[in-house]
């Protein structure tokens, strides 16, 4: 699955038929969870802990504390060794250690001459990674291979098909005319020592790495990804064979720690932990995560034990329920200086939507990423919208369309499976032709630096 892949398509009209927006009041939206997690419950104005109910934040709010969270964590900064750094940030400038090239190499095959032709071809060669054979004379010439040293004296490469020699192989002729320099790489032709190649910020991609490989460096200064540990909660979760009893199987798990390393965090951890306040209390506390990752247990239930757990601990809550749907009882809160928690909603499609609302723009700050640029698309489709709350629905794109897609329920993971991203569906829904802003899954972003899973 690709962002934007116009005109493709994941099968026939009849399946894709079968992806698109379910109508109101359809099973789709009402079934009850097949794979982590209680129903979401969502009442129109939800309370998210016991006593007296609140507003929940506007998602686009919610959305910039996160961000602002990240961003007034203090900065900081390791020396890795280049293969460690891929997606990471620099720190300090990429500084030229030695010019590039770092002598006159040549830039083809063929023969390093000196001088008008025609040539005296000398024995040997030059090979690259071999020292250079003496000083050419004019009218001399001797075998080169590209990247090799240019033996001094040498005016010009001839490419091996522009050039021809005798019998004896002892004289050389060109089959066209030879340029002062040409095929020659001079030193210092891309950089010279102590030019700024990269500035401070600069995301360290695969080019990158090659970049600073030939500028002399076998370390970088760069922003350490944020360190998450993720809690999976719940008495009634399987991790192996068929739901039963009461039980399901846990979706969470193994999706979450693959979806977080693809928005640029390193995965610590994770724990499956029962429904115990003490035990979720322990785990919080003494975990060395700059980012708890907890699922389901935000609401107000017998057995939601996050918001005691923050209250215990000394939590600053920023969030505490958002108007999304699905996912509204989502939450985040500043357990330290630099240690944060997120509160995930237990059903899988609500939890995609609280990553993507609160986790996201908190790691992309802490890891001192640049923001995304935002795009809109037009909806294929008429989305049916929550009369107060902001939608995230799952789409592919077609052509110049986004589809919304069908099985979008907060309990289901069918439709985001099939996605490029989700769409923001204002309050109230969006007619077919309405622009909306789309949120790209980390692994359809062009540019999402070091790769989906690294």
């Amino acid at each position: 699955m690709t962002a934007r892949s116009a005109g493709a398509d994941d099968g026939s009209d009849e399946a894709l038929a079968l992806l698109r927006e379910a109508p109101p009041g359809s099973p789709e939206h009402d079934t009850p969870s097949a794979g982590g997690g209680a129903p979401e419950r969502e009442p129109e104005q939800p309370a998210a802990r016991k006593g007296p109910r609140h507003r929940a934040m506007a998602w686009t709010d919610a959305r910039a504390v996160a961000a602002r969270a990240g961003r007034a964590a203090p900065v900081r900064s390791h020396r890795v060794p280049l293969e460690s750094a891929l997606g990471e940030i620099l720190t300090e400038p990429l500084t030229a250690l030695t010019d590039l090239p770092s002598f006159d190499t040549s830039a083809m095959d063929g023969w390093a001459v000196a001088g008008p032709g025609p040539w005296r071809v000398q024995d040997g060669g030059v090979l690259a990674g071999h020292a250079a054979v003496g000083t050419l004379a004019d009218g001399e010439a001797v075998r080169i291979a590209t990247g090799a040293r240019i033996p001094s004296g040498a005016t010009a490469v001839i490419r091996s098909e522009h050039a021809r020699s005798d019998e004896a192989r002892t004289h050389l002729q060109a089959d066209r005319v030879v340029l002062h320099g040409q095929d020659i790489r001079p030193r210092g032709q891309e950089c010279r020592s102590g030019d700024v190649l990269l500035p401070a910020t600069a995301l360290v991609t695969p080019a990158v790495l090659g970049l600073a490989a030939a500028a002399g460096y076998d370390e970088l200064s760069t922003v350490p990804r944020p360190r998450v540990e993720i809690l999976v909660l719940g008495d009634e979760l399987l991790t192996r064979g068929l739901p039963h009893d009461g039980l399901i199987r846990d979706a969470l798990g193994p999706m979450l720690g693959f979806w977080l390393r693809a928005l640029g965090a390193e995965v610590i951890g994770t724990r499956r932990l029962k429904d115990d306040e003490g035990a979720l209390l322990a785990a919080v506390t003494g975990s060395s995560a700059d980012l708890v990752i907890t699922t389901g247990g935000t609401a107000s239930g017998p057995v939601d034990h996050v918001h005691p757990v923050l209250h215990k601990a000394g939590a600053e809550l920023l969030v505490d329920g958002v108007a999304v749907r699905p996912g509204h009882p989502m939450l985040l809160a500043r357990i330290e200086v630099a240690k944060y928690l997120v509160g995930l909603p237990g059903n899988p499609l609500a939890a995609v939507s609280g990553l993507l609302t609160l986790a996201e723009p908190l790691l992309r700050e802490l890891a001192q990423r640049a923001t995304p640029m935002t795009y809109t698309a037009p909806l294929r489709n008429e989305v049916q919208g929550h009369p107060h709350d902001t939608r995230l629905v799952p789409v592919v794109h077609r052509a110049e369309r986004v589809v919304p897609l069908h099985y979008n329920g907060p309990a289901m993971l069918r439709g985001v499976a099939t996605a490029d991203g989700l769409a923001v569906v204002p309050p109230g829904g969006a007619r077919a032709g309405a622009e909306v802003e789309i949120l790209d899954l980390p692994w359809t972003q062009a540019g999402s630096g070091g790769g989906c899973f690294t």
